[in-house]
């Protein structure tokens, strides 16, 4: 690798250590293979690594007893797939003698051959050629390897060497070349193989107990039977032929003037788990040293809370009111989230306006009737935050708990076969302060957080291709369809017009409803942000099955009179006065804080628009589902669904008003 190149991507890391990107290089030849690139001609990445017996000697046995070798010999080229370019994690001879060594193999040839299938598709990503400047430093891949499993960089300082960035793959293996481009992809060289670990193989629960950091909070998972909640797998009754997972359909969803959208089906359906969870050292400086005294502290916190159940259910630990079965399980979420999952990063992030507002996604916990706030910054990643960076809001700061980075977080591998757990560096909890202050705000929830399975098959988050993820009507949690309808995930393409860079797409004669998260309970406006368009569809939108208003018509602009909006005119008084009228109507314009592309222009300006469905008032113990129906006849119209607004009265009723990011 040249100087340029090293400089590059000490600079990218050290930039991105926070929170990673995760843009995609698509070449179609050399040529196109930025100068910073090691660039080898016209060669393959099985070419690559037989020219190098003295390094990949091993791994190239290996591959050959695979179809993968094959497969890696196959050159760029345009398919009925799309364009095949690969992300080889390639184990130099070292690495692998060292994985022979602690499974007590002699050679390559005693590796039974179902194993070395699993070797070469841990070591494979199919879709996408990810260069290390294009990842940054700390944070999964957007693409699960062949093994459907998510590489996780990290990184730390060689202090023998210089204090010299060291790259990790999945806590075991060192980065000891990169970028290394052949003419289908590009090849990392490690001195380790990728997991090598076969504790990934153990359950979310198993994976905790095994750390050995973790005491008390393992004892409290099993003494709340929550850990038998995070056992699930894989769904054995969910089947997708290979040809739609692999080369896919052409769903009627436009994106770039173009009038379908290519589909890749979800092959696998999978159950995932995210555990946030506090080391023995978080809680000994609290003055939690055992199990009891994680009792206490959890009574204290929930009695206050939920003061109706104090003292009811204080023996019964199983039971999903008791004070630490609301502790633990206020940890939990039913989907996958890496790092750098839970809101825009990297390229996406650059779309946000960060002066006005951080980062940011709401997302439901496994304690029932609750949610969490993400919010990333140039700091890291926290849940439960109030305020913009480290500025108050509306007259106070909270700082929330910090989740820490792969980089962060020592050695240990947290990834588990169905799920990951991330340490946090103070105690999480669901207080009053939580609820009734960092809350207490309008709550903007992007549509693809709407079901965990969005999640779980690494829909939300692809980034770079214009594609969908396609999901079975009848396998989306949270989520009913009629047999009509077609959910897709649209995946992150910077230009969209739509709140981080993606949507949902709904089409076909569609009747779906999906459930609202649950919010502190008091009255709220409902609003359903979306993009107007020619080929969009007219709705009828039910709250639990109660008509909003009259249909909406997503093929009307926001200038339509009986919309109003009126572009800025830098008359503070005369735009608050369109955004009042338009209220008025039922309409608000996009938010500000958002500008696609990373351009000049906001959505506010460019003309998506929010529409005020309903204002109810919700409760924290009740479930509710928003329907929405296609009233045309048409079979071709469908809806780009990108977020909903559930905001409280004492935001859209201030004083102050409510701001326009």
């Amino acid at each position: 690798m040249n100087t340029k190149t090293i400089k590059h991507f000490l600079t990218a890391c050290l930039v991105g250590i926070a929170l990673c990107a995760t843009t995609v290089a698509c070449v179609d030849d050399d040529d196109d293979v930025p100068e910073n690139y090691y660039s080898s001609t016209k060669i393959t990445a099985a070419e690559f690594l037989e020219r190098r017996p003295a390094d990949f000697s091993q791994f190239v046995g290996i591959l050959k007893r695979t179809p993968y070798f094959s497969m890696l010999s196959t050159y760029g080229t345009y398919s009925t797939a799309g364009l095949l370019r690969y992300t080889v994690f390639a184990p130099n001879n070292e690495g692998i003698n060292n994985y022979l060594q602690a499974h007590g193999y002699s050679s390559i040839d005693e590796i039974p051959t179902e194993l070395c299938d699993t070797i070469a598709r841990t070591h494979i990503i199919k879709k996408g050629a990810f260069f290390t400047t294009d990842i940054g430093g700390d944070g999964a891949l957007p693409e699960l390897n062949m093994d459907d499993r998510y590489i996780v960089l990290s990184s730390d300082s060689d202090v023998v060497n210089g204090n010299k960035l060291r790259i990790f793959v999945n806590k075991t293996a060192q980065m000891v070349e990169y970028d290394d481009s052949v003419t289908n992809g590009v090849v990392h060289v490690l001195n380790n193989t990728v997991s090598a670990n076969s504790s990934v193989r153990m359950f979310l629960p198993d994976k905790i107990a095994a750390d050995s950091s973790l005491t008390i909070f393992t004892q409290a998972l099993q003494l709340t039977g929550m850990a038998d909640s995070l056992m699930k797998d894989i769904d054995l009754s969910y089947s997708c032929s290979v040809d739609s997972v692999e080369t896919g359909t052409m769903e009627r969803c436009t994106s770039g003037g173009q009038q379908y959208t290519r589909t890749y089906w979800v092959g696998k359906r999978y159950f995932r788990y995210t555990a946030f969870v506090e080391p023995d050292s978080v809680y000994h400086k609290a003055g939690i040293r055992n199990i009891d005294d994680l009792k206490a502290y959890a009574k204290r916190v929930y009695d206050m809370t939920y003061p109706e159940d104090a003292g009811i259910y204080d023996d019964d630990f199983k039971n999903r009111k008791n004070p630490l079965n609301r502790f633990v399980s206020y940890h939990l979420l039913n989907r996958i989230g890496q790092y750098n999952s839970w809101v825009p990063s990297g390229e996406i992030r650059k779309c946000l306006n960060t002066f006005d507002i951080d980062a940011e996604e709401y997302y439901e916990s496994m304690c029932p009737g609750t949610i969490m706030r993400f919010a990333g910054n140039s700091e890291g990643l926290f849940i439960n935050r109030r305020g913009v960076g480290n500025r108050s809001e509306r007259g106070k700061f909270i700082k929330g708990v910090k989740v820490l980075s792969p980089s962060e977080s020592g050695s240990t591998d947290q990834n588990a076969q169905n799920g990951v757990y991330h340490y946090l560096d103070d105690i999480l909890a669901y207080t009053t302060e939580v609820r009734d202050e960092v809350l207490n705000r309008r709550i903007r929830i992007d549509a693809t957080v709407l079901s965990p399975d969005f999640m779980n098959c690494n829909g939300r988050g692809r980034y770079g291709e214009d594609i969908l993820t396609g999901f079975k009507n009848k396998y989306i949690t949270d989520w009913t369809c009629s047999d009509e309808t077609f959910v897709g995930v649209h995946s992150d393409v910077l230009y969209w017009w739509s709140y981080q860079a993606n949507a949902v797409c709904v089409s076909g004669k569609f009747d779906v409803a999906f459930k609202l998260p649950p919010v502190p309970s008091g009255t709220y406006e409902i609003r359903l942000g979306y993009t107007s368009g020619d080929e969009r569809g007219v709705v009828q939108a039910y709250l639990n099955n109660e008509p909003c208003g009259i249909p909406i018509d997503l093929r009307v602009y926001g200038g339509d009179p009986n919309i109003g909006a009126i572009a800025d005119t830098g008359d503070s008084e005369e735009d608050m006065a369109n955004d009042k009228a338009m209220h008025n109507r039922g309409y608000m314009k996009g938010p500000d804080s958002w500008r696609p592309g990373n351009g000049e222009d906001s959505m506010r300006k460019l003309g998506p628009l929010r529409r005020v469905l309903t204002t109810a008032t919700l409760d924290s113990n009740k479930k509710y589902y928003l329907r929405m129906r296609q009233v045309l006849k048409e079979d071709d119209k469908y809806w780009s669904f990108d977020y909903i607004e559930l905001c409280p009265k004492s935001i859209y009723a201030s004083p102050e008003g409510e701001d326009t990011h």
